[in-house]
């Protein structure tokens, strides 16, 4: 296996990342760069732990993680994408604008990250019968992820700031389209 096929692999593991980190920033009030740097820390662990652990699994388990994987990425960002959309509904309750948003916490992104990193334990499966290096593959795959969501919730940011409060709504819809593309792909036989 190549360099630059590892990095290709990085790069498409991180790109739903990439997408449902822009749906954050857009949700969050003005993310700071300290805050999407953190984001894209939790999304890149996340991403970078979820194909050891496939590694690890092996052929045992493979055919039951490539049957389930997409239909607990959509449920998990549906439900993620539903509570966003909901809370953009809901009537401020006179919150400070300074404070952070409670529901963009750390357990918040994690939920987040590991509905986006599905697939990437599904690889990290399929990396087993290849012999690859795993540990670089995972760290370029935690790389990548950390750079395309700090990314992603900076360019959020905007987004947010232009869409006021119907950003949250925003975000909501754009998990739940993420989840639908990951199911999508795998009922249609594209992943």
């Amino acid at each position: 296996m190549t360099l630059f096929s590892i990095l290709l692999i990085g790069l498409a593991m991180s790109t739903d990342a990439f997408a449902a980190a822009v749906g954050k920033g857009a949700a969050m009030q003005r993310p700071r760069f300290r805050e999407a740097l953190r984001a894209g820390l939790i999304f890149g662990a996340i991403e970078a732990i979820t194909p050891l652990l496939g590694w690890l699994l092996g052929t045992a388990a493979s055919r039951y993680i490539t049957a389930w994987d997409h239909w607990i990425a959509f449920s998990v960002l549906g439900l993620l994408g539903l509570h966003m959309i909901w809370n953009g509904f809901r009537p401020d309750d006179g919150e400070d604008a300074a404070e952070p948003s409670r529901h963009h916490g750390f357990w918040s992104l994690a939920a987040t990250g590991l509905g986006t990193s599905i697939d990437a334990m599904a690889v990290g499966v399929s990396l087993a019968f290849l012999d690859a290096p795993i540990g670089t593959v995972a760290a370029v795959i935690g790389l990548c992820t950390l750079v395309m969501v700090t990314t992603g919730i900076m360019l959020g940011r905007v987004l947010g700031a232009l869409a006021g409060k119907r950003a949250e709504i925003i975000g909501g819809m754009v998990m739940i389209v993420i989840g639908a593309a990951i199911l999508y792909e795998h009922l249609n036989g594209m992943a």
